[in-house]
Protein backbone atom coordinates (compact mmCIF):
# COMPACT_ATOMS: atom_id res chain seq x y z
CA UNK A 1 0.00 0.00 0.00
CA UNK A 2 1.79 3.59 -1.23
CA UNK A 3 0.65 7.04 0.28
CA UNK A 4 -1.83 8.22 -0.10
CA UNK A 5 -2.57 11.98 -1.94
CA UNK A 6 -4.93 14.68 -1.97
CA UNK A 7 -6.30 15.92 -5.24
CA UNK A 8 -9.16 17.98 -6.64
CA UNK A 9 -12.34 16.04 -6.26
CA UNK A 10 -12.77 18.30 -9.86
CA UNK A 11 -9.61 19.81 -11.35
CA UNK A 12 -9.54 23.52 -11.81
CA UNK A 13 -7.14 23.06 -15.19
CA UNK A 14 -9.67 20.61 -16.67
CA UNK A 15 -7.57 17.70 -17.46
CA UNK A 16 -4.20 20.02 -18.37
CA UNK A 17 -1.86 18.49 -15.66
CA UNK A 18 -1.46 21.98 -14.14
CA UNK A 19 -2.87 21.23 -10.73
CA UNK A 20 0.09 20.69 -8.16
CA UNK A 21 -0.53 17.01 -7.38
CA UNK A 22 1.37 16.67 -10.70
CA UNK A 23 4.03 16.86 -9.85
CA UNK A 24 4.11 14.61 -6.76
CA UNK A 25 2.04 11.79 -8.99
CA UNK A 26 5.10 12.66 -11.64
CA UNK A 27 7.51 11.66 -8.47
CA UNK A 28 5.85 8.65 -7.75
CA UNK A 29 5.62 7.80 -10.84
CA UNK A 30 9.40 8.25 -11.77
CA UNK A 31 10.65 6.12 -8.63
CA UNK A 32 7.71 3.45 -9.01
CA UNK A 33 5.84 4.31 -6.02
CA UNK A 34 2.03 3.37 -5.98
CA UNK A 35 0.17 5.50 -4.85
CA UNK A 36 -3.66 6.75 -4.06
CA UNK A 37 -5.72 9.92 -4.36
CA UNK A 38 -8.43 11.15 -2.27
CA UNK A 39 -10.30 13.82 -4.21
CA UNK A 40 -11.76 16.48 -2.12
CA UNK A 41 -14.49 19.61 -3.01
CA UNK A 42 -13.36 23.27 -2.35
CA UNK A 43 -15.85 23.19 0.29
CA UNK A 44 -13.81 20.46 1.99
CA UNK A 45 -10.66 22.21 1.80
CA UNK A 46 -11.98 24.22 4.22
CA UNK A 47 -12.61 21.44 6.90
CA UNK A 48 -10.83 20.89 9.92
CA UNK A 49 -9.89 17.57 8.98
CA UNK A 50 -8.23 18.54 5.80
CA UNK A 51 -6.83 22.02 7.51
CA UNK A 52 -5.07 19.03 9.76
CA UNK A 53 -3.08 18.35 7.27
CA UNK A 54 -2.50 21.32 5.37
CA UNK A 55 -2.86 24.60 7.67
CA UNK A 56 -3.52 26.73 4.38
CA UNK A 57 -5.99 24.50 3.25
CA UNK A 58 -4.86 23.70 -0.54
CA UNK A 59 -3.81 20.47 -2.38
CA UNK A 60 -1.62 18.25 -2.61
CA UNK A 61 -0.90 16.62 0.92
CA UNK A 62 0.92 13.36 1.26
CA UNK A 63 0.47 10.69 4.06
CA UNK A 64 2.58 7.68 3.91
CA UNK A 65 3.92 5.53 6.78
CA UNK A 66 6.96 7.82 6.71
CA UNK A 67 5.33 11.02 6.83
CA UNK A 68 2.71 13.00 6.75
CA UNK A 69 3.40 16.37 4.40
CA UNK A 70 1.83 19.01 2.44
CA UNK A 71 3.26 21.22 -0.35
CA UNK A 72 4.28 19.92 -3.54
CA UNK A 73 7.96 20.88 -3.26
CA UNK A 74 8.16 19.27 -0.17
CA UNK A 75 6.61 16.16 -0.78
CA UNK A 76 8.55 15.75 -3.77
CA UNK A 77 12.34 15.98 -2.27
CA UNK A 78 10.81 13.78 0.21
CA UNK A 79 10.22 11.04 -2.42
CA UNK A 80 13.57 12.11 -3.84
CA UNK A 81 15.36 11.64 -0.43
CA UNK A 82 13.74 8.07 0.16
CA UNK A 83 14.06 6.40 -3.25
CA UNK A 84 16.49 6.02 -6.07
CA UNK A 85 16.34 7.92 -9.75
CA UNK A 86 15.32 11.38 -8.75
CA UNK A 87 18.15 12.41 -6.55
CA UNK A 88 22.18 12.05 -7.53
CA UNK A 89 23.51 9.92 -4.80
CA UNK A 90 26.40 11.76 -3.75
CA UNK A 91 27.94 15.74 -3.17
CA UNK A 92 27.89 17.71 -5.09
CA UNK A 93 25.71 16.70 -7.55
CA UNK A 94 23.12 15.93 -5.00
CA UNK A 95 23.35 18.98 -3.41
CA UNK A 96 22.82 21.08 -7.17
CA UNK A 97 20.25 18.93 -8.09
CA UNK A 98 18.41 20.15 -4.56
CA UNK A 99 19.35 23.83 -5.65
CA UNK A 100 17.13 23.95 -9.01
CA UNK A 101 14.30 22.44 -6.84
CA UNK A 102 14.17 25.37 -4.82
CA UNK A 103 15.22 27.56 -8.01
CA UNK A 104 12.08 25.91 -10.24
CA UNK A 105 9.58 26.88 -6.96
CA UNK A 106 11.00 30.33 -5.48
CA UNK A 107 13.00 32.29 -8.25
CA UNK A 108 11.33 31.20 -11.85
CA UNK A 109 7.56 30.49 -10.87
CA UNK A 110 6.54 33.80 -9.06
CA UNK A 111 6.70 35.87 -11.90
CA UNK A 112 4.82 32.87 -14.40
CA UNK A 113 2.19 32.49 -11.39
CA UNK A 114 2.18 36.27 -11.18
CA UNK A 115 1.60 36.63 -14.83
CA UNK A 116 -1.12 33.82 -14.69
CA UNK A 117 -3.22 35.79 -11.89
CA UNK A 118 -3.09 39.25 -13.62
CA UNK A 119 -4.94 37.75 -16.52
CA UNK A 120 -7.61 35.98 -14.95
CA UNK A 121 -8.27 39.35 -12.37
CA UNK A 122 -6.91 42.28 -13.40
CA UNK A 123 -8.79 42.36 -17.15
CA UNK A 124 -10.86 44.90 -16.10
CA UNK A 125 -8.59 47.31 -14.47
CA UNK A 126 -7.37 50.29 -16.62
CA UNK A 127 -3.91 49.58 -16.06
CA UNK A 128 -4.00 45.70 -17.04
CA UNK A 129 -2.37 46.09 -20.47
CA UNK A 130 0.54 47.76 -19.02
CA UNK A 131 1.08 45.73 -16.31
CA UNK A 132 0.85 42.61 -18.13
CA UNK A 133 3.73 43.67 -19.98
CA UNK A 134 6.20 44.74 -17.14
CA UNK A 135 4.85 40.73 -15.84
CA UNK A 136 5.73 39.43 -19.51
CA UNK A 137 9.09 40.77 -19.49
CA UNK A 138 9.78 39.67 -15.99
CA UNK A 139 9.35 36.28 -16.89
CA UNK A 140 10.77 36.98 -20.57
CA UNK A 141 14.34 37.93 -18.26
CA UNK A 142 13.88 33.93 -16.08
CA UNK A 143 13.68 32.39 -18.74
CA UNK A 144 16.41 33.68 -20.56
CA UNK A 145 18.89 33.34 -17.86
CA UNK A 146 17.62 30.16 -17.21
CA UNK A 147 18.24 28.81 -21.54
CA UNK A 148 21.55 30.59 -20.75
CA UNK A 149 22.85 28.26 -18.02
CA UNK A 150 20.76 25.33 -20.12
CA UNK A 151 22.77 25.48 -23.18
CA UNK A 152 22.76 22.63 -25.27
CA UNK A 153 22.25 20.04 -22.63
CA UNK A 154 19.16 17.92 -22.42
CA UNK A 155 18.69 18.39 -18.60
CA UNK A 156 20.35 21.20 -15.73
CA UNK A 157 22.37 18.91 -14.36
CA UNK A 158 23.78 15.99 -16.13
CA UNK A 159 21.13 13.18 -15.54
CA UNK A 160 17.17 14.35 -15.06
CA UNK A 161 16.76 14.94 -11.21
CA UNK A 162 14.20 16.30 -9.17
CA UNK A 163 15.13 19.68 -10.05
CA UNK A 164 14.54 18.77 -13.34
CA UNK A 165 10.75 17.30 -12.52
CA UNK A 166 9.94 20.69 -10.55
CA UNK A 167 11.40 23.07 -13.12
CA UNK A 168 9.36 21.69 -16.29
CA UNK A 169 6.08 21.45 -14.21
CA UNK A 170 6.89 24.94 -13.54
CA UNK A 171 7.49 26.58 -17.42
CA UNK A 172 4.44 23.69 -18.17
CA UNK A 173 2.46 26.69 -16.68
CA UNK A 174 3.20 29.21 -20.32
CA UNK A 175 2.29 26.47 -23.03
CA UNK A 176 -0.32 28.50 -24.93
CA UNK A 177 1.42 31.78 -23.87
CA UNK A 178 3.69 31.98 -26.83
CA UNK A 179 6.06 32.98 -23.89
CA UNK A 180 7.97 29.55 -23.79
CA UNK A 181 7.71 28.75 -27.86
CA UNK A 182 10.07 32.07 -28.20
CA UNK A 183 12.60 30.14 -26.03
CA UNK A 184 13.46 26.85 -28.30
CA UNK A 185 16.02 25.92 -25.64
CA UNK A 186 13.24 25.55 -23.06
CA UNK A 187 10.37 24.36 -25.13
CA UNK A 188 12.42 21.44 -26.03
CA UNK A 189 13.36 20.85 -22.56
CA UNK A 190 9.78 20.96 -21.63
CA UNK A 191 8.72 18.81 -24.34
CA UNK A 192 11.72 16.36 -23.48
CA UNK A 193 9.86 15.99 -20.16
CA UNK A 194 6.56 15.80 -21.10
CA UNK A 195 7.98 12.51 -23.26
CA UNK A 196 9.51 10.75 -20.38
CA UNK A 197 6.48 7.70 -19.21
CA UNK A 198 6.68 8.60 -16.08
CA UNK A 199 5.49 11.89 -16.81
CA UNK A 200 2.43 10.01 -19.41
CA UNK A 201 1.43 8.00 -16.85
CA UNK A 202 1.06 10.78 -13.93
CA UNK A 203 -0.68 12.99 -16.71
CA UNK A 204 -3.22 10.23 -18.24
CA UNK A 205 -3.94 9.11 -14.39
CA UNK A 206 -5.10 13.13 -13.61
CA UNK A 207 -6.72 13.58 -16.67
CA UNK A 208 -8.44 10.35 -16.36
CA UNK A 209 -9.58 11.45 -13.17
CA UNK A 210 -10.72 15.00 -14.33
CA UNK A 211 -13.14 13.22 -16.75
CA UNK A 212 -14.26 11.15 -14.18
CA UNK A 213 -15.29 14.03 -12.17
CA UNK A 214 -17.18 15.60 -15.36
CA UNK A 215 -19.25 12.36 -15.98
CA UNK A 216 -20.26 12.19 -12.39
Amino acid sequence: MGPVITVFARSPDRGRGLARDMAVRWALEEVGQPYATRGLSFAQLREPAHLALHPFGQIPTYEGEDAALFESGAIVFHIATRHAGLLPVADPARARAIAWMFAAQATVEPPIVERSMALLTERDRSWHAERLVLLADRVRKRLGELAQWLGGRDWLEGDFSAGDLLMVAVLRRLHGSGLLEAVPPLAGYVARGEARPAFVRAFEAQRAAFEAAERS
